[in-house]
């Protein structure tokens, strides 16, 4: 009632719509000035002391649905034309790119310990027995997808934590190491060394992690092959899907991590599970449809180890925190294991302590290499130039801004998360007209 009674409760509201309905907005406080380079009449002033309470709220641009679900879905949209841009083009790729040797790869974290699975599998094998702990090596029980017991350790005992831990905190070094294992199998598939084979062709992907039932990373990407210059450049003649397939299949079995030795776990050798799924995208419709596999890739982007129930979506400042932690026995054993690793020298460059919250995981959940396709600032600055807010030719600028805190008392955020429903109900509306006029 406060906030409807303010005189100036229309502008909040126009600052609030302009969000998107943002859970948590920045608050700014501040001016801007533009003038002709010219000339030097100033064509533009705006100063944030005319605002409800003099500041300006901007988006918070945090991806995890859990933490703002406007700017979430803001960042899937932006998630999806980035992937498809390197799928079908646009977005300055060329449409050329979609004849292009591509995969759909699927990697999976190796076996820590047996777990209860969903379905059948979950049921006794003739040969079970019992662990050295006295529990039993399988489970009797066929749990639904959606049973708690789904990805938990059927003995906490046996499973390997040390590794679980260490395999997250490595599996960007094995991406990498995955990565030049595809080019060098490539270039020797064709009698190249390894240094040539940039001269001949170019591997380009974007990928995304996800946390399995058992708390556990795999990895969706999306590979490509080109010629040298990149998306702009026919592959040679002996790039072909079926070659590059073989290389990831390959690459994907032979690759190891290994880390530093500790007198406490010793060394490990790290590699991606047995599981590895690769399935090629075809022009003519073979296979997974190039949208289908952008909206997939987006999806996932959103989601956090909080919402997955993998962790939590905020760092753990101490180790009480992880008895408090919204999580089952299984994850917060892992946070404990990264707790008690972090402390450990030889693992300080991991930085498993900052980290515990995402089970030793760190890095970005979607990563691309330079060329697959166009970037996140790129869409962002697209968006800003089609709302009328990007400088014009032969104008400058001064901006002066500051940061003076962020998110909304109990009152407006009930209004903001209002806005944000009459928003996504206006865009589902939108996008169902758009699907019976066949547009895309």
């Amino acid at each position: 009632m406060r906030l409807a009674q303010d005189p100036q409760f229309a502008r909040w509201l126009d600052q609030v719509r302009a969000t998107g309905g943002c859970a948590h907005p920045i608050h700014l406080t501040g001016s801007t000035t533009t003038w002709d380079a010219t000339t030097g009449e100033v064509l533009h002033h705006y100063d944030t002391r005319n605002e409800p309470g003099e500041r300006l709220l901007i988006r918070c641009r945090n991806r995890r649905a859990s933490v703002c679900l406007p700017c979430s879905r803001l960042h899937a949209g932006d998630t999806f034309h980035l992937v498809r841009a390197g799928l079908i083009g646009g977005k300055n790729i060329p449409p050329a790119v979609r004849d292009r040797p591509r995969l759909f790869v699927t990697l999976t974290a190796p076996s820590f310990g047996p777990v209860h699975r969903a379905g059948e599998r979950c049921r006794p094998r003739r040969d079970g027995g019992t662990c050295e702990h006295g529990r039993p090596l399988s489970c009797g029980a066929a749990h639904s997808l959606d049973a708690p017991q789904v990805g938990q350790p059927l003995c906490p005992g046996c499973y390997d934590y040390p590794a679980h831990v260490l395999w997250h905190a490595h599996t960007g070094k094995l991406w990498d190491r995955f990565t030049r294992g595809v080019r060098r199998h490539l270039a020797t598939s064709v009698g190249l060394t390894q240094s040539r084979f940039p001269d001949h062709a170019r591997l380009s992907f974007a990928r995304v992690a996800e946390y399995q039932k058992r708390a556990a990373v795999h990895v969706h990407a999306v590979v490509r092959l080109d010629g040298p210059a990149g998306p702009s450049d026919e592959p040679p003649p002996w790039g072909t899907a079926d070659r590059l397939a073989d290389a990831v299949r390959a690459s994907a079995h032979r690759v190891v991590a290994r880390t530093a030795y500790s007198p406490a776990v010793g060394e490990l050798a790290l590699h991606w599970g047995a599981q590895v799924d690769i399935r090629p995208l075809r022009a003519d419709g073979g296979g997974p449809d190039d949208d289908a596999v952008a909206a997939y890739v987006a999806k996932y982007v959103t989601k956090g180890a909080g919402e997955t129930g993998a962790g939590v979506d905020h760092k753990l400042l101490t180790c009480a925190d992880i008895d408090t932690a919204p999580a089952n026995a299984h994850v917060r054993t892992l946070m404990r294991t990264c707790w008690r690793l972090g402390s450990l020298p030889e693992y300080a460059p991991l930085r498993l302590r900052p980290w515990a919250h995402t089970l030793g995981y760190r890095g970005h959940i979607l990563t691309k290499s330079r060329a697959y396709s166009t970037t996140y600032a790129a869409l962002r600055a697209d968006r800003t130039a089609h709302q009328g807010h990007d400088d014009s030719p032969g104008t400058a600028a001064e901006a002066r801004w500051r940061y003076t805190g962020s998110g909304h008392t109990p009152g407006a955020a009930l209004i903001a998360a209002g806005i944000a429903e009459d928003l996504a109900a206006s865009r589902a509306v939108w996008q169902e007209v758009a699907v019976d006029r066949g547009c895309t």
